[in-house]
């Protein structure tokens, strides 16, 4: 596939709310009133926030419900601006252009799912559970976060499945019990499927213990790239556009999303960390040397696509979709 057309949304921010410590929720309404694009679980937005700030934020809302598209956003303290504009520039009535819906986090069919939240990573997984409650799927939620206090949606989950959630405060409880919130792994990933998202920490240590399970039962977003993902050589390499023929080189120090860019080519490229996908281009020939961090293992000996804001080469070239 190509990457440079995708659903290009102009929203209005209908109603702005505090859901807990330093989280805020935006319900976003199409500025002319249209159906807003289908989604599934799993599925976030990019929101572009300003020319310099385009930022990801994973859906929370109801799928079904095609009128608006809900968010939640974390005030990063360290962060790189976009949730500090979110927070203290956004307003109620402001338009803001948006792309995508996006899924790289999909919902894959199992007999039974463990669900693992860590702060603000419960907001893809909030879609999940209500569909797999409504499919009347066995499934359990461990959700952990600093205080009761910095955890968005505790009185929406506790509510409405009140014994299939978990809620584990570091400051009453400590570090998540991994070995015992994940259980057993069963046979095949088609029994037992595993989502996990939150801060790196969380998602390494359910890595670790996952890595007796087995392939494809453990699913993980991540909102920042995996630790040492960039690693390994950075020579030189050629990149062949197939749509012209054109052949570029990219030098050790540049990434090939900004080759491209600079021959004059547009790509949609959002974090240029290898995190959200919307650089997501397809290899016909040659083989990528994948430095993102949300491709699955069997994704990446594929070979089929490569996020081009990361990714490199191992062949001399690479011939792109493009």
């Amino acid at each position: 596939m190509t990457t440079t057309t995708e659903h290009e949304l102009r929203l209005v921010l209908d109603k702005k709310e505090t859901l807990a410590d330093g989280v805020v929720a935006l319900t976003l309404r199409s500025a002319d009133g249209t159906e807003l694009p289908a989604w599934e679980p799993g599925a976030h937005l990019d929101l572009v926030l300003t020319d310099e700030l385009v930022r990801q934020y994973s859906l929370c809302g109801d799928p079904a419900e095609r009128s608006v598209l809900q968010v939640a956003v974390l005030r990063e303290q360290d962060g790189r601006g976009g949730s500090a504009h979110v927070h203290d520039t956004l307003r109620e009535g402001d338009v803001v252009t948006a792309r995508g819906p996006r899924n790289h986090f999909a919902l894959a069919p199992a007999q039974r799912y463990v669900f693992v939240a860590g702060g603000i990573g419960i907001t893809p997984l909030l879609p999940m559970i209500e569909q797999v409650a409504a499919a009347g799927a066995d499934w359990r939620l461990v959700y952990g976060g600093r205080t009761r206090g910095s955890m968005a949606f505790l009185d929406r989950l506790e509510e409405r499945h009140p014994d299939r959630v978990a809620i584990r405060p570091m400051d009453e409880v400590g570090l998540l019990d991994l070995p015992e919130a994940l259980g057993e792994p069963g046979e095949t990933a088609e029994q037992v499927a595993v989502y996990c998202c939150g801060p790196e920490p969380l998602l390494a240590a359910v890595e670790e213990e996952c890595a007796r399970w087995p392939a494809g039962a453990l699913h993980v977003e991540r909102f920042a790239p995996k630790e040492g993902a960039d690693d390994g050589p950075r020579a030189a390499f050629e990149v062949e556009l197939a749509a012209s023929g054109s052949v570029l080189t990219v030098p050790p120090d540049r990434t090939v999303l900004e080759v491209v860019e600079e021959s004059g080519v547009p790509v949609l490229s959002s974090c240029q960390e290898g995190t959200c996908g919307t650089c997501e281009t397809t290899v016909l020939d040659g083989v990528p040397d994948h430095r993102d961090s949300l491709l699955t293992a069997e994704e990446r000996a594929a070979n089929d696509t490569m996020m081009i804001c990361v990714s490199r080469s191992c062949s001399g070239r690479l011939v792109l979709d493009l």
